[in-house]
């Protein structure tokens, strides 16, 4: 059974001299790996604390880099531990759900002055048609 480790546990370990991260599930050591890290140690120090699966697969690591990271597992992380995180929504996908609902609230507001100027029309032709009925 492999050791479990609590994401608060995963999260303490973030300095250059004690870095534990994230990535799909299993915990990393990866202190003695910083100064090695061809991105340099900013970048592994960057996505402590949090879940870095999705910031480990947009760089499209090689196969020799996931190899050796199987050096550095020392467990997987309680999934019950995790926090929930929003979906990123990037910006371009934000502006068309906002003008749909700004589509949809500029119908409300033209509802809000429809109806009574319906009511006003109804109300005129009924005089009319009492008054003509005289």
């Amino acid at each position: 059974m492999a050791n479990l480790i609590s994401f608060h546990d995963v999260a303490k370990h973030k300095c250059k001299n004690d870095c534990w991260i994230l990535i799909h599930g299993k915990v990393y050591d990866i202190s003695t790996f910083m100064d090695e890290h061809p991105g340099g140690d900013n970048v592994l120090l960057a996505v402590t604390g949090k879940d870095a699966s999705i910031d480990f697969e947009d760089v499209n690591h090689s196969k020799d880099a996931k190899e050796l990271m199987k050096k550095y597992c020392i467990g997987d992380v309680d999934q019950s531990t995790v926090p929930v995180t929003k979906k990123y929504i990037p910006p371009w996908e934000k502006e068309s759900t906002a003008a749909e609902a700004t589509k949809e609230e500029s119908g409300n507001k033209l509802l809000v002055y429809l109806i009574p100027l319906l009511i006003l029309g109804v109300a005129f032709a009924l005089r009319f048609y009492n008054n003509n009925n005289k």
